[in-house]
């Protein structure tokens, strides 16, 4: 949505907002950030832009429903995802030279008017989790057979240990035959 702000410019002290954006991001776009993210339904933002002598901050909320899968067990995970944004408002012509990482911290006005779905995107892609879990205490799946153990346990007659592991593994097993003697 691109926010007409030459009333802001022009002097008016506030401006509200409330829509909804369109996430057309495909979950299947493995060089997303968002590869395997489902957005249902577009998301809801809400703020207002302040204008105090000239200083203008825009402050905003959003939220939108996501369906993902665990990263352990790859069962459906889904809920909300809220996002909070704070920044200054200024005119492409007033920041002048800033570099790149200054750039950032302000939402930039083009020929009177403010572009705020390529920042709210941009903004989704930087925050939001890498990984959801179906539950915190997630058992994940067996590496051999493929079994959800948080079903019950797959009955593998013989677990594998990580190579990784195996001299952990070789100090416990000296460890026991010193305990018992």
């Amino acid at each position: 949505m691109k926010l007409d702000l030459r009333p802001l410019l022009a002097g008016d002290r506030l401006l509200t907002f409330d829509y909804e954006l369109p996430l057309d991001i495909s979950s299947e776009d493995a060089g997303s950030f968002l590869y395997g993210v489902g957005f249902p339904s577009p998301m809801k933002v809400k703020g207002e832009i302040t204008n105090t002598a000239g200083y203008m901050r825009m402050t905003l909320s959003a939220s939108v429903e996501y369906r993902t899968e665990c990263a352990r067990c790859l069962a459906p995970v889904s809920g909300e995802f809220n996002l909070d944004l704070e920044k200054t408002v200024a005119p492409r012509n007033l920041l002048g030279d800033l570099d790149e990482d200054r750039l950032d911290d302000y939402a930039i006005i083009e020929d009177g008017f403010l572009d705020l779905d390529g920042q709210l995107t941009e903004q989704l892609e930087m925050e939001f989790p890498v990984r959801f879990l179906c539950r915190e205490d997630c058992r994940g799946l067996c590496p051999r057979c493929g079994k959800n153990l948080n079903e019950g346990e797959c009955g593998c007659e013989t677990k594998e240990i990580d190579p990784r592991l195996l001299p952990l593994q070789k100090i416990l097993e000296r460890m026991k035959e010193e305990n018992k003697k």
